[in-house]
């Protein structure tokens, strides 16, 4: 009876039922996506043969990893970074995943947390979500909800409603679930770059915990080696005692510890990382600053990569929002990556966008 009633509330809102859809046949499963291999500029099979970005990739990583050229790069000093949401992941469908599966757990898991004051905030973010119209205070107030929704939350039970979320069917494309929307080209540049001892950072502005399960076996990229927002932790007694005894819980607590978008990137870099990267990869503007940090005052060669999200027949694309960023791009001196010519397929060949 509350999911009912929590439909109609939703449904509303919604032109789709974004909860809903029917899964079909994947175009590429997690399996698969954890078995892309590229060690060398051959392996690359995603990738359109014409892309002069993948060239200037290949001819990157050949050059600073030549011990001849002067443009010579140490192990340990070859760091990359990358965004998740709408570089290496979709974000559009309908929106990024740290905005929809909170939305998902309170129409889901409608738990003493989820009361109807916070239905109601969360309509108010939906509505603002789908109408582009996300004002300062409703971000603010969003990130106070998330909070709210997940406080006394065990990772456990948090593990147990994502992992749920990640095999609902990815709304407006077929063929595709949340768990394995990865774009396959991007994940071949992972590889060939850990190919090339390069050591690769995830620094999104996604919860922590969320981004690690996302890639957990299927993008070689290490749990700590995984930078995101944070939650703050609690730690609740079933002893009596003050001190941790197992058995006790930790759960997640009332604050948000990190939000890790914009310059808070490049304090997330100084802070976990602790060297300059000398590539970067994002998409938007939250990326801004971690683009041109790691391009500006760097004593190796340096390039950043955006993402434009032009494709609108195998993804959900956004034609002015790709302007602002090749703008954007030209002005600061950042690569621009085209989804609709230097990919040959984004998700696979069996995803189409249907709506």
């Amino acid at each position: 009876m509350k999911k009912k009633i929590l439909s109609a509330i939703f449904a509303g809102l919604m032109a789709v039922n974004i909860f809903g859809g029917v899964d079909n046949a994947q175009a590429a499963t997690r399996a698969e996506i954890a078995a892309i291999n590229v060690k060398k500029p051959a392996d690359f099979k995603y990738w359109s043969d014409k892309s002069a970005v993948k060239r200037q990739i290949i001819n990157y990583v050949k050059d600073v990893t030549n011990k001849k050229s002067k443009n010579f790069i140490p192990v340990e000093d070859r760091i990359a970074v990358f965004d998740m949401d709408g570089t290496i992941l979709c974000e559009t469908a309908p929106f990024g995943i740290n905005a929809y599966f909170p939305m998902y757990t309170v129409f889901e898991y409608p738990t003493d947390n989820v009361n109807t004051e916070m239905r109601t905030r969360t309509q108010i973010w939906l509505e603002a979500l789908q109408n582009h119209n996300v004002t300062d205070e409703i971000t603010k107030d969003r990130r106070k909800l998330v909070v709210e929704l997940f406080n006394g939350v065990s990772e456990d039970e948090y593990s147990k409603r994502f992992k749920k979320f990640m095999e609902k069917p990815v709304e407006g494309l077929t063929n595709l679930k949340y768990g394995e929307s990865f774009y396959l080209p991007m994940i071949e540049v992972i590889s060939y770059l850990n190919a090339n001892d390069f050591t690769v950072y995830l620094i999104s502005g996604s919860e922590r915990n969320l981004c690690r399960m996302l890639i957990d076996g299927t993008v070689d990229i290490k749990p700590n080696h995984v930078i995101g927002g944070d939650m703050s932790y609690k730690f609740e007694s079933v002893h009596g005692e003050k001190y941790y005894i197992g058995g006790d819980k930790i759960v997640f607590g009332d604050k948000e510890r990190t939000h890790n978008t914009n310059t808070y990137k490049i304090f997330s870099i100084k802070r976990e990382i602790g060297k300059k990267p000398v590539l970067a990869f994002g998409n938007s503007s939250g990326d801004f600053d971690m683009l041109n940090y790691t391009i500006t005052d760097n004593k190796y060669k340096a390039a950043s990569f955006i993402l434009m999200c032009d494709d609108l027949e195998r993804e959900l694309g956004d034609l002015k929002a790709a302007e602002k960023v090749k703008n954007a791009a030209q002005k600061n001196g950042w690569t621009t990556v085209s989804m609709k010519d230097d990919f040959k397929t984004i998700y696979g060949d069996n995803v189409k966008r249907s709506r």
